[in-house]
């Protein structure tokens, strides 16, 4: 029976067409699926489904999304982030030694938020995964989340007073009011890719994107688990990255703004 399946153009262009109407027969479809998303429960014979192909340097897996989640769409990934990533995708892992069995995934939280520098409002994303964030390769327990960003460019913080340094090559993408994506420099120094993406555009308030398009960029602060948490007001979350700073475990960067 033909699946309910979205293959856009660029994962086509990937896969090949043979591969694609194949697919798009329901030959190679699977009929229910966990969707690489909201990891809920779909099925490509009652409802929309977009194919997903996950790209890393050595590696490709294709994976499926309710098409409410996600268009078709070709995300690059690095190969340790795909490695780690399969096997929540697939249920399996594919060419790891033994000896590097990638750990199960984390997922980067994202609360946005107004700060006070100086009298002056300034955007905020705050970023803090829901686990430990282990190097790729590394075999032991622990966090490596900030070390891991402060390699590429993040400044630690331990006081919240004024602005942090601009970090070039990234940026926070806003289109029509809705935050999308978190992009990072491409290690070929092609297209930027999503550090961070949302599984839906996230909304944020009319006030944060007033503000987000007067200064034209954005504050991102970053966190290990469970250092700020989940806060329902601004607050409360400035309290708790006051606290985070006051301990060293928050690190900052400038980014500009993409989209409005």
């Amino acid at each position: 029976m033909p699946r309910m399946l979205d293959v856009s153009d660029e994962v086509r262009a990937e896969i090949g067409d043979e591969e694609a109407d194949r697919l798009l027969a329901g030959e190679n479809a699977p009929g229910s699926y966990d969707c690489t998303s909201c990891r809920t429960q779909g099925d490509s014979e009652q409802e929309r489904t977009s194919t997903v192909l996950f790209i890393g340097d050595e590696t490709a897996v294709l994976a499926f999304a309710h098409a409410s989640c996600l268009p078709s769409q070709v995300v690059q990934v690095t190969e340790e982030q795909l490695q780690g990533a399969v096997k929540s995708i697939t249920g399996d892992t594919v060419d790891l030694e033994p000896d590097k069995i990638a750990p199960e995934q984390a997922v980067l939280g994202v609360t946005s938020g107004l700060v006070l520098l100086a009298g002056e409002l300034h955007p905020a994303l705050v970023v803090e995964p829901t686990a430990p964030i282990v190097r790729p390769g590394a075999t032991g327990a622990g966090d490596d989340f900030l070390p891991l960003l402060i390699e590429q460019g993040f400044m630690p913080v331990t006081a919240i007073e004024s602005a942090p340094s601009v970090l070039h090559g990234w940026s926070v993408l806003l289109a029509a009011g809705q935050l999308h994506a978190v992009l990072q420099p491409s290690a070929n120094g092609g297209q930027p890719m999503a550090w961070w993406q949302a599984h839906q555009p996230l909304q944020v308030t009319e006030s944060w994107r007033a503000t987000a398009n007067k200064h034209q960029q954005v504050l991102v602060f970053a966190a290990p688990v469970g250092s700020i948490g989940r806060q329902p007001r601004e607050d409360l979350l400035r309290d708790a990255l006051d606290k985070a700073a006051a301990n060293g475990k928050l690190v900052a960067a400038a980014m500009p703004l993409a989209g409005t």
